[in-house]
């Protein structure tokens, strides 16, 4: 079975226009997209598309309008080819998210690795979300070596107040194994403004190991979600210049779930 935990490790450090810097742990779920139901059946307090403790909902992850009751690999697929790429038969993707936790979820980054059905890599897909209740996707399809794969890629996406939408993102990360190593850096123009990394060591995904770590890290979405608001109040503190997500609707593209503060055509 491909599925796992990762038991991971976040950081994130600003560089401007104030220095702010701050870490934290987590653990997250890799999830083969074809051996959900059977993870679910063998693991109790680990269900899909029903209430549980552990809960993951296709409904919450990349959903296109019109396609709201298939399942996300099947709206995966979909999205894909809208990209103009076909995913082959037999192919497979890995899903590193958080499912909801006592019915409360939020994901401010999951990642899809899609392989072929020998196991090849193909790329990869970041699924970035807001507070809003909005995602974007975004495809990682350069190769930056074996097993890895990059993209600069303008954001065009309202994450924090406290950046400007006009910047880019840079996404670094290797399909993961023992380890999970992402990277995401904001960039404006040639500077580094924001260092992200996800790193993590692989855990088997048994009942006994999500027992233990939902002892050592309870109600995690709740904890992710809690960190941003009060990080977001200390950079306020420090006086960072903030921007306000209707001021800027025509940076706001190719959204999914768009906000009342953005049209439609923005997306």
């Amino acid at each position: 079975m491909n599925s796992c935990l990762y038991e991971c490790r976040v950081m994130h450090h600003r560089l401007a226009p104030k220095v702010h810097h701050f870490r934290y742990r987590i653990f997250m779920f890799a999830l083969d997209l074809d051996e959900i139901d059977a993870v679910a059946a063998r693991i109790p307090f680990f269900s899909r598309n029903r209430a549980n403790l552990y809960a993951f909902r296709d409904r919450d992850h990349l959903t296109l309008p019109g396609r709201e009751t298939t399942s996300v690999k099947d709206q995966v697929i979909g999205w894909l080819a809208a990209q103009g790429i076909e995913f082959p038969a037999g192919g497979r993707m890995l899903l590193v998210t958080l499912p909801r936790v006592l019915g409360h979820v939020f994901n401010p980054v999951s990642f899809y690795f899609c392989s072929d059905a020998e196991g090849r890599p193909l790329y990869a897909i970041a699924e970035v979300g807001n507070t809003y209740g909005e995602l974007k996707p975004y495809l990682i399809d350069e190769r930056a070596g074996d097993g890895q794969f990059r993209r600069l890629t303008p954001k065009h996406f309202y994450v924090s107040p406290f950046f400007d939408l006009n910047l880019a993102f840079e996404f670094k990360l290797r399909v993961p194994d023992e380890r999970l190593d992402i990277h995401i850096d904001d960039r404006d123009g040639s500077d580094r403004v924001l260092l992200t990394s996800l790193t993590g060591r692989r855990e088997p995904l048994t009942a006994a190991r999500l027992a233990w770590f939902t002892l050592k890290y309870p109600l995690i979405t709740l904890k992710v979600i809690g960190l941003i608001h009060a990080h977001a109040a200390l950079l306020w503190l420090k006086r960072i210049p903030w921007h306000r997500k209707e001021a800027n609707a025509s940076l706001q593209r190719g959204v999914l779930r768009p906000h009342a503060s953005i049209s439609r055509t923005a997306s």
